[in-house]
């Protein structure tokens, strides 16, 4: 039979009913009109989160206004069926009141911006409603309730926390703070591990969110909950959900290097065709780290607020199902490994805990420093660090001889040196932190030079030692190590004199490498593991005093003018220790060598005449060679954080997908509840 329909005509698509709901509503019609059970039926249907996004969006500052009072009624019905116990109705209700979040917030629009509070709930009424919403969102989190829909009741109150990029103008959470039931409950799902699995990173970046609204202000009650908050379990289960996701990118990194050295002579062989895919693997990798900024600002939070919680740093996690696989081992295999399953011990059987994850994924983000937000990334790393080194109980657990872990660094590929990592075996977590520092100072040394940094990486490095020099703590370290990095750096700097000390401050980095040295010289004896250790650092001083000469010529250089005068002059006072062993103990290594007729001497040999010569050393006892300034977020480094926390708003909500549930999962565990 012929079609009856016009040649060229299509069927008109049919749409369902909630879209042509949605439709209606934004036209200004009263959708309500003749149907005393509409709101009733609107809550069964399936919301269409993303059409009713997209229908908010299209609606001018104008329009949007003109719908301020039917908006308000449909966000105050949401908040009234959230309230019942129709389980599905209330998971539709907080899918709905997301979007209706989502699309007024979160879109651009040109001209003035009506108050987003005042669009949503009305002024009059959003005290009330908020109010509402957060008890019952309390009592879902809190209760025994569906998965599903406690992770509908995040996501909207992920909504609420990252509806604005600025948080601090985000009015909306003004009522999450009025309202801090959300914190008891939240920290409950963090304390359970079958909840914690499910939920625990949702829950670490809410609180995150709440902590950092206007968190300099005395007014949030997240920021004083969280600092006094002594929950073993729940510290324990914040800490293991920052565990997993840094340990899920050091697996992926480890196996994806294991990978790639596995090729052996085919690697080498393709290397020109490998080097097109470099810049596809470093956009990858940034992806990956993106999406652990919201951990990591959760854990610069909870070290920095609160002591308690630095105990579970290097508490060794057992909790198989928040625990993902741990990337010890990895590059000694063939191929890269398949994760071990669930309740598996790791393959090398090294207990893996916070602070080691988080030592392993600063080697790896560290290597690159290229573009300002992977800068961003290691100095909030290294602020991180800084706390801990700050800290005199986790420096006793860091220097703990018999607590001892396996943590494998990094390194990155560099001309004179090959790619491979280090071999790694137990040792105190002290020692992990200075070869982090240690590598750091040596791969970094270029034009473009990240003096920022380096200030944090050596100011670490400067906090250990003050705590073994105030404590005698005796640290097996091959210090060595250390002080051919430092003078490497102030040899690079001396090198580069035109491209890195006219560009920056640099005489502030070389007075902290500088007083570093000071510290081994006086008080070294008190914290070196050995005699021999002491007579070493001389030896050092001695070989390398070109540096320190040419160091020294350049202060003076510049103290006599110019805008870092000030610092040049305190470089040069501070020089004079270091000035006195190269003037002293020169000579007296001459004289021997001309008395025995030697123009090449052994090292065993000038330790020999460092020995004899000290007691006619004369030094000047400097002060305050242990003092330094504590870590203050305000003011240096608000702003630097108030664009942190931007970054994961919009990765936060990014990830939220409000059409994705599953109603079948939602309606079995209902079932089973009842």
């Amino acid at each position: 039979m012929a079609s009856r329909l016009r040649p060229g005509s299509q069927k008109k698509q049919i749409k369902e009913k909630i879209v042509q709901i949605y439709e209606s509503f934004f036209k200004g019609e009263d959708v309500a009109a003749g149907n005393a059970n509409f709101w009733d039926e609107l809550f069964l249907l399936r919301p269409r989160v993303s059409v009713l996004e997209s229908e908010l969006a299209r609606l001018s500052s104008e329009q949007l206004s003109a719908l301020k009072v039917p908006l308000n009624q449909l966000f105050a019905r949401c908040v009234d069926v959230v309230r019942e116990e129709h389980l599905l109705r209330a998971a539709h209700a907080l899918q709905t009141l997301s979007g209706l979040v989502a699309g007024v917030c979160r879109q651009p629009r040109p001209g003035p911006q009506s108050d987003a509070v005042d669009l949503l709930v009305g002024l009059d009424a959003a005290e009330r409603e908020m109010g509402r919403l957060c008890g019952r969102c309390a009592e879902l989190l809190a209760g025994l309730y569906p998965e599903t829909l406690r992770s509908l009741v995040l996501d909207a109150l992920l909504a609420v926390a990252a509806a604005s990029e600025d948080i601090n103008r985000n009015g909306l959470l003004e009522y999450l703070m009025i309202n801090s039931s959300l914190f008891e409950p939240v920290i409950q799902l963090l304390s359970h591990g079958a909840t914690r699995s499910v939920h625990g990173h949702k829950c670490v970046l809410l609180l995150t969110l709440l902590v950092n609204y206007r968190k300099s202000e005395p007014a949030n009650p997240y920021v004083v909950k969280l600092s006094i908050l002594d929950d073993e379990l729940a510290l324990n289960g914040y800490s293991q959900v920052i565990t997993a996701a840094l340990s899920d990118f050091n697996w992926k990194y480890a196996a994806q290097t294991c990978d790639s050295q596995s090729q052996g002579w085919l690697s080498s062989l393709t290397s020109m065709v490998g080097n097109m895919f470099v810049a596809d693997e470093l956009a990858t990798r940034s992806e990956s780290i993106k999406a652990n900024h919201g951990v990591l600002v959760a854990l610069y939070e909870a070290v920095h607020l609160n002591r308690n919680f630095i105990a579970t740093l290097t508490q060794a996690s057992t909790d198989a199902s928040s625990q993902p696989p741990s990337p010890q081992s990895t590059l000694d295999r063939e191929q890269a490994p398949a994760p071990p399953a669930a309740g598996q011990p790791d393959p090398l059987g090294a207990p893996v805990n916070l602070l080691v994850a988080f030592l392993q994924y600063c080697s790896i983000v560290m290597q690159d420093t290229k573009s300002d937000a992977a800068t961003n990334n290691v100095r909030q790393c290294f602020i991180v660090l800084t706390c801990v080194s700050e800290d005199q109980y986790c420096n006793s657990l860091m220097h703990d001889p018999n607590l001892v872990f396996v943590v494998r660094l990094h390194r990155l590929p560099m001309r004179h040196r090959k790619a491979t990592d280090r071999p790694a075996h137990p040792q105190p977590l002290a020692t992990a932190l200075l070869d982090l520092t240690v590598e750091f100072i040596m791969s970094h040394l270029m034009k473009r030079f990240p003096l920022d940094l380096y200030l944090q990486c050596v100011g670490i490095v400067h906090r250990v030692l003050c705590y073994q020099k105030r404590c005698r703590v005796r640290l097996g370290y091959h210090w060595r190590e250390l002080w051919s990095a430092l003078m490497s750096l102030l040899k690079f700097i001396v090198s580069n004199e035109n491209a890195v000390v006219k560009r920056n401050n640099i005489f502030e980095l070389a007075i902290l490498v500088v007083n570093i040295f000071n510290l081994f010289i006086t008080y070294g004896d008190t914290f070196l593991p050995t005699p021999t250790s002491y007579d070493e650092l001389y030896y050092e001083l001695i070989r390398m005093h070109q540096v320190f000469s040419n160091l020294y010529s350049m202060s003076l250089r510049y103290s006599n003018e110019g805008e870092h005068r000030e610092a040049a002059m305190r470089l040069t006072n501070n020089l004079v220790n270091i000035r006195a062993i190269c003037n002293h103990f020169s000579p007296k290594i001459e004289a021997w060598s001309q008395a025995n007729n030697q123009t090449s001497l052994t090292e065993d040999q000038v330790l020999d005449v460092v020995r004899s010569n000290y007691e006619s050393l004369t030094l000047k006892l400097q002060e305050s060679l242990d003092q330094y300034e504590r870590y203050a977020e305000s003011p240096r480094y608000s702003s630097f954080f108030t664009a942190v926390v931007r970054s994961v708003i919009r990765d936060t909500w990014s990830g939220l997908n409000f059409d994705q549930v599953d109603h079948a999962s939602l309606l079995n565990q209902t079932s089973a509840i009842s």
